[in-house]
């Protein structure tokens, strides 16, 4: 079996156009490059061991514009994954959703490429093109044959640099996505989080839902996303990523090429993401009213911590015991013991600057005391119970086992690159991950349950049949009700 056969099996590489991204306003991408940037900056390689996870060695340049380029060579498949990263999210939008919106219409068409050029010239390399706008950022991906660089860099330059924003198109990409955001919210499970965030974080720019407000957004037009997009997508905003079986002086003279030239300007004052977040200092309730609604969904939380925490990892541990696989303390109670849902979970969402804890579950609208009763009673069970030696092993040696799978392949270690330059992420904490593990004791696990898990003051959201579940709810803490009809998820 030669090795491009070998190398489609194994990546199971996807064709066609979905999402999108960009950057900067008109920049020429073709225009000769400045000179390249000083001596560039080697992360090494950590021995490997099967008890260990390192990032493998990448290399880290910048060049003269600001944009940062990282280059992972993994030559085991003829594959390269190529992502460039903004720092451009919800936090960004001026109407909520424009970032999303922006994001879906980079893939619209360039200054040289119009959309059905452009999605008939990835489709016919075997190749994907996606990208999505998330709370701090946006990506552009794309995977294709090694062979095709030469093809796919100077598109996905276009594409950063140059998208037209077509206004034909534009809108009906706008009113696409309208529609689908009023289908999600027949789902609740799948908006559940963004009234969370807007319960939890208020008025601070983690409150903006990636998702956005379909109103604000069917009056966006294609000037707004050109606007955003010069505004935001700006060189040293952004960093590229290069992943996969290709040989690093090529693709630098390549990238100097499409990219060098790209012009780098001032954006606007960035959002302040490191302002405080107030404290919760009462329990309150958020009850999102759907009036058909057989089920209640909820989450229940508080404050959690930030990606750079240097207890991120020790968390992990514990809220695997608690919620974070399938015997946990959540899932045994509320699903296997009780049969009250068919899964319930808990987790720590961490962003640069700040994070949130929630369990999350399900249930039929007449067994919703119960549920809500028995998730908070094997919540508590962190304080009144606390976890034994042998739980703890288990937990530990399931986050060891499951971590390293994460960042096999190449186009999954530039997912994770990517994170890290948005987050600002330290490389040696995830080098140290598994030390940290092994080093966590049960002193230090109940140091870490009484410091961090949300105890007082409890955040929930119940999305269900308000007529139903509205007398309990207000005995869980002051109730705000809101139709899960209206646009966006303020209240």
């Amino acid at each position: 079996m030669n090795k491009l056969l070998i190398a489609l099996l194994a990546a199971g590489l996807s064709s066609g156009l979905s999402g999108c991204v960009s950057t900067s306003d008109s920049a020429s991408a073709a225009v000769a490059a400045p000179a390249l940037e000083k001596a560039p900056f080697v992360v090494p390689a950590l021995a490997n061991n099967s008890a260990k996870f390192t990032l493998p060695s990448y290399e880290q340049v910048q060049l003269d514009n600001g944009l940062t380029v990282y280059l992972l060579q993994r030559d085991t498949v003829p594959l390269i994954t190529v992502s460039a990263v903004v720092r451009a999210g919800a936090v960004n939008d001026a109407e909520p959703g424009t970032a999303m919106l922006t994001s879906q219409a980079t893939l619209l068409g360039t200054s040289t490429m119009d959309k059905n050029t452009l999605e008939e010239t990835v489709e016919s390399l075997g190749a994907s093109l996606d990208a999505n706008a998330g709370k701090e950022g946006t990506q552009i991906h794309s995977q294709f044959q090694s062979k095709d660089l030469a093809v796919m860099m100077p598109l996905l330059a276009q594409v950063l640099t140059q998208p037209s924003f077509p206004a034909d198109e534009v809108a009906k990409a706008r009113d696409r996505y309208v529609a689908q955001l009023s289908q999600q919210k027949e789902s609740p499970r799948q908006v559940i989080g963004n009234y969370f965030d807007r319960l939890l974080y208020g008025n601070h720019p983690y409150g903006n839902a990636a998702a956005g407000n379909a109103d604000a957004i069917a009056q966006l037009d294609e000037f707004d996303l050109k606007l955003f997009h010069g505004s935001w997508y700006q060189p040293r905003n952004s960093a590229l990523i290069i992943a996969g079986d290709f040989d690093r002086a090529a693709v630098m003279a390549m990238v100097q090429q499409q990219f060098g030239g790209w012009a780098d300007r001032k954006t606007p004052t960035p959002p302040n993401v490191a302002a405080a977040v107030a404290k919760p200092s009462n329990a309150k309730v958020l009850l999102v009213d759907k009036a058909d609604a057989r089920e209640t969904t909820f989450l229940i939380g508080g404050p959690g911590v930030a990606r750079d925490n240097p207890d991120y990892v020790g968390l992990q541990v514990i809220n695997t015991i608690l919620g974070g696989r399938f015997t946990s303390w959540l899932n045994d109670e509320l699903r296997v013991n009780a049969g009250l849902t068919y899964g319930a979970r808990s987790r720590f969402n961490a962003q640069g600057q700040h994070g949130s804890f929630y369990i999350s579950t399900f249930t039929a609208t007449p067994t919703t005391k119960d549920a809500l009763d028995l998730a908070l009673k094997t919540y508590g069970r962190l304080w009144q119970q606390g976890i034994d030696q042998a739980t703890l092993d288990s937990a530990k040696a399931y986050v060891k086992g499951q971590f390293p799978p994460k960042y096999e392949t190449a186009d999954q270690l530039a997912g994770l690159l990517g994170q890290m330059h948005l987050m600002a992420m330290d490389p040696q904490q995830l080098n140290r991950f598994s030390q940290q593990v092994d080093a966590l004791s049960l002193a230090d696990a109940q140091q870490l349950v009484s410091k961090y898990f949300p105890k007082d003051n409890l955040q929930f959201v119940l999305v269900g049949k308000a007529d139903d579940i509205r007398d309990l709810a207000g005995s869980y803490g002051d109730v705000t009700e809101v139709s899960i009809n209206k646009a966006g998820f303020n209240f």
